[in-house]
């Protein structure tokens, strides 16, 4: 009992004595270029990619909000007939894209050209009046 009330009063004085200043320090934050995003559109079909090298026309032949335009059509018939249509075993999986999303003249070109691959070469009609890019 009498180690206790020792060590007890041993720790009290130790806490009540003088504190340390509490130093301060300043922190400057760098800042660094804005953050920037990039994105990587992959197809897993073996045949798409040397079928784009061979029938897709420069990026730059259409603007980039021509090719947002037609990605956007494209992706949400894309999304339908995944689900409600016959093509839904053929056209699996969803197509998450955002039209306020800025993915750049390439991206939005080379997903142009695999709805194209999709329609034309597999020959699985997405949209009934799409455009004729080859």
């Amino acid at each position: 009992m009498k180690n206790i009330l020792t060590l007890s009063i041993l720790i009290i004085a130790f806490a009540c004595g003088t504190q340390k200043p509490i130093q301060q320090k300043e922190v400057t934050l760098e800042t660094t270029k804005e953050d920037t995003i990039t994105y990587e559109l992959i197809v897993l079909d073996s045949g798409f990619e040397t079928w784009y090298i061979t029938n897709s026309k420069p990026s730059w032949y259409h603007s980039q909000d021509y090719y947002e335009n037609w990605n956007q059509q494209y992706a949400n018939a894309w999304n339908h007939q995944s689900i409600w249509k016959r093509n839904s075993q053929l056209l699996e999986g969803q197509i998450n894209y955002d039209v306020q999303t800025d993915y750049g003249l390439e991206i939005n070109h080379k997903l142009f050209y695999y709805f194209q691959y999709v329609e034309k070469k597999l020959g699985i009609p997405i949209i009934a009046n799409g455009p004729n890019a080859i």
